[in-house]
């Protein structure tokens, strides 16, 4: 018998998959050796080539929980006559290599089962996890996955811990972060002045006394702080609000079971799945007619973030919790969650009355990801804490190393390589000087995690996004060619490879509707029709332009759009002859002469063909938006919102001008003002613009396939696309016309997920150009 090799690539380091080996081997009486690589694990066993095919196919079927094989090599192999004399586990390779990075996994069954049993050593410990669950990308600093990479090494463990360490058979079995009350972290409660009170359970005790009192805490996490406290005391979220410098944006609610999420929130059988798997990240909910919450958890909005207990902490501060708490983001408004016990008492010292903190350090800062469940199922809105490092192969055996760096906006960055992809958590706005500091920071422990050095970088076309001056920057140093990709383009792109789209295909129409992206020649895009294949995009169609008062104020106070289709639509004097009970309900933020002569000045305000913009106008002009708004979205939440069910649309006329089918909305807008001054609904009128907009993307889809030979799978992208409302009528009326329908899913389907579509059109690009 010779000795046969097998090298496994995947989800495959951290999650079980050596003792899962080792048994399966010691089942079938063979020999020799198991370890980690910097890729993966290789397992070289004194077997037959049919005894090593049995044991991949048993493999298949007894798969750890949180395990994905993506790749398997095989081969015989020469070895020392010794290997094959005993069955072992042995010592990670050195090395560098591709092994995938986890993301934290919620806590299992079986270890939230020992920590709430009396009799279990780790009862009552915060901190208890297995191969099966716990702490991953949060601890860890380098690769492979051994404790000694992680902020676990500052625990050495006890007598007890050691040996389920080192018990093949035991489900700790090389569980990185392994712990109990002996050895392991510990977690305090100390005042708002940093004066300790009380330690491990006595700690989170008293922490949910405060909190069933009215007071605010901050509460150390896996990847950050949250500022947590009773999500039904309306008095504790509006002070909580203040002190954050949250106005309006909406607080995530945590919750012990899905029965108590229930009596707040429609909550149906894949919403309780997404909010049990173990990335537990917070799924937005509808609210019940009766929810019985404070409305200030989320003004104006129908939906809220739900999330269940991810750890143990978070189990034992639940348990006699018959109510929602709100855990909202450790920080202030825009700026990163703390992850430091110093850094939080400086920070959040104003916000919070105590603090409970942990000695565990966390060495990658990860936001909770966000995820809502729409017409085509799961949908990613924010990439973080159990989702993150996001991580696929691909059908791309040649493509060389690209690093794409994302937008401005809900940054995040991918790293393209031969056998995968990889796209890092969302960071925020990099107009902030500490997102952008954050952002370099995490890079930089990216590439060291994944032993990448880029041979190509990719940025958005936009030449002041500070992405793309980092990018420049970043290919000077390192030598590598820059590739510049339009904004939509990549959008379109990133859809494409999370449906395996096969580089030689297409081309496909996309169409992509967001807030606004600098198009080929330095306009303002966001409402677009493209034929799009991996290296190239074509314009056919657009949302008509409209210019942007003020151009970059016009995004946050949209009043100004409002006054700029009312421009277009034959100015604000005749708007007042037309529609005088309307006109006279419009209290202008500026005198409407000075708006007119902003709207006609196109260095002050740049045309723009974004749908986001028309939303953000009708949710001002109904009253459903401020005149300033606090967070990105809000308007076109708020309108979605207040949207009710009612049949009828408004007229949106198809016109070809300039070799574009344009979408000429001023028949709609008109229509609009027309309901309004007769005393139409707010929330008719929010409907019916959503089904009108459905419907003429539903006729521009029809028109341009027939025109230009498109594929049947049409890509609907951008941020926009997150609004239910709008992607499900889209949706269902172009399955009606027998068209199929591709959407962001595993990434963010806004600006989060944009680096994945720059790195497969510079790598397409690469490819085309050495062909």
């Amino acid at each position: 018998m010779g000795y046969e090799r097998a090298h496994l690539r995947g989800r495959v380091q951290g999650v079980g998959m050596r003792p899962t080996l080792y048994l399966l081997a010691r089942a079938r009486g063979l020999k020799g050796q198991i370890r980690n690589d910097g890729r993966g694990v290789e397992m070289t066993l004194d077997a037959s080539t049919e005894q090593m095919d049995e044991l991949l196919l048993a493999l298949t079927r007894s798969l750890p929980p949180l395990a994905r094989i993506d790749d398997i090599q095989r081969g015989s192999c020469q070895a020392a006559p010794d290997l094959g004399r005993t069955l072992r586990i042995v010592a990670s390779a050195p090395g560098e290599g591709a092994a995938l990075v986890l993301p934290d996994a919620a806590s299992c069954a079986a270890c939230v089962a020992e920590c709430l049993s009396p009799a279990d050593r780790r009862s009552g410990y915060p901190f208890g996890n297995c191969t099966h669950c716990g702490p991953r990308l949060s601890i860890q600093c380098r690769i492979p996955w051994d404790r000694d990479h992680t902020s676990m090494r500052a625990f050495a463990l006890c007598a007890d811990c050691a040996r389920e360490y080192a018990d093949p058979t035991d489900r700790r079995y090389h569980a990185e972060p392994i712990a109990c009350p002996v050895c392991g972290p510990r977690c305090w409660l100390v005042d708002g002045q940093g004066e300790g009170q009380a330690q491990q359970l006595a700690a989170i005790e008293q922490t949910v006394d405060r909190l069933r009192a009215g007071q605010i805490l901050a509460i150390k996490a896996l990847g950050g702080f949250h500022l947590a406290c009773d999500a039904q005391n309306a008095a504790a979220i509006a002070r909580l609000r203040a002190r954050k410098q949250r106005p309006a944006k909406p607080l995530a609610l945590m919750a012990r079971d899905p029965h108590i999420i229930r009596r707040h929130a429609e909550c149906g059988a894949a919403e309780e799945a997404m909010l049990r798997s173990a990335a537990a990240p917070i799924v937005l909910l509808a609210r019940r007619s009766d929810c019985g919450l404070p409305e200030g958890l989320a003004p104006g909005l129908r939906h809220l973030g739900w999330m269940l207990p991810a750890t143990p902490l978070q189990h034992l501060l639940l348990r006699t919790v018959d109510f929602p708490l709100v855990m909202s983001s450790g920080n202030l408004a825009g700026e990163p969650p703390c992850t430091g016990n110093d850094q939080a008492l400086a920070q959040l010292g104003p916000v919070a009355e105590a603090f409970l903190l942990n000695d565990r350090e966390i060495a990658n800062r990860l936001d909770d990801s966000v995820v809502q469940i729409g017409a085509a199922g799961p949908q990613v809105l924010r990439l973080g804490r159990g989702l993150a490092p996001a991580q696929a192969g691909h059908g791309w055996p040649q493509a060389p190393a690209v690093l794409a760096l994302g937008a401005q906006l809900k940054a995040g960055f991918v790293l393209l390589r031969a056998q995968d992809w990889i796209g890092s958590q969302h960071i925020g706005d990099l107009q902030r000087a500490s997102n952008l500091a954050d952002y370099e920071q995490l890079l930089d422990r990216y590439l060291i995690l994944f032993a990448f050095r880029p041979e190509h970088i990719a940025v958005d076309c936009h030449p002041d996004y500070l992405s793309h001056q980092f990018g420049r920057r970043l290919a000077r140093k390192l030598g590598a060619k820059m590739h510049v990709v339009q904004h939509h383009h990549a959008h379109a792109v990133a859809c494409l490879v999370e449906h395996g789209a096969a580089p030689q295909g297409g081309p496909w129409l996309a169409v992509c509707f967001d807030g606004l992206g600098l198009g080929e020649r330095g306009e303002l895009w966001g409402g677009e029709f493209l034929q799009v294949d991996y290296c190239e995009s074509r314009r056919l169609g657009r949302w008509r332009p409209s210019a942007l008062p003020g151009a970059s104020a016009a995004v946050t106070q949209p009043w100004r759009n409002l006054y700029a289709v009312i421009e277009q639509c034959g100015g604000w004097t005749r708007f007042r002859v037309s529609y005088p009970r309307l006109a006279a309900r419009l209290t202008w933020p500026s005198p409407p002469q000075l708006l007119t002569q902003l709207v006609r000045n196109l260095q002050l305000s740049p045309l723009c063909s974004s749908v986001g913009r028309s939303f953000d106008a009708l949710a001002w002009l109904l009253g459903v938006a401020p005149d300033t708004l606090s967070y990105e979205g809000e308007a076109a939440m708020r309108l979605e919102a207040c949207a009710t069910p009612v049949d009828g649309g408004y007229p949106l006329t198809l016109a070809h001008r300039s070799g574009l089918l344009e979408l000429d909305w001023r028949d709609l807008w008109s229509a609009v003002f027309a309901d309004l001054e007769a005393g139409v609904d707010a929330g008719a009128v929010a409907q019916r613009f959503h089904r009108s907009l459905a419907d003429a993307v539903v006729e521009a889809v029809t028109r341009l396939r027939q025109n230009h030979n498109l594929a049947s799978q049409i890509v609907l992208c951008g941020g926009v696309f997150q609004n239910r409302t709008l992607f499900a009528l889209c949706l269902h009326g172009l399955q009606d016309r027998g068209l199929g329908v591709w959407t962001a899913q595993q990434m963010p389907c806004n600006d989060g997920g944009i680096a994945l579509g720059q790195a497969f059109v510079a790598a397409a690009r690469s490819t085309c150009a050495e062909a």
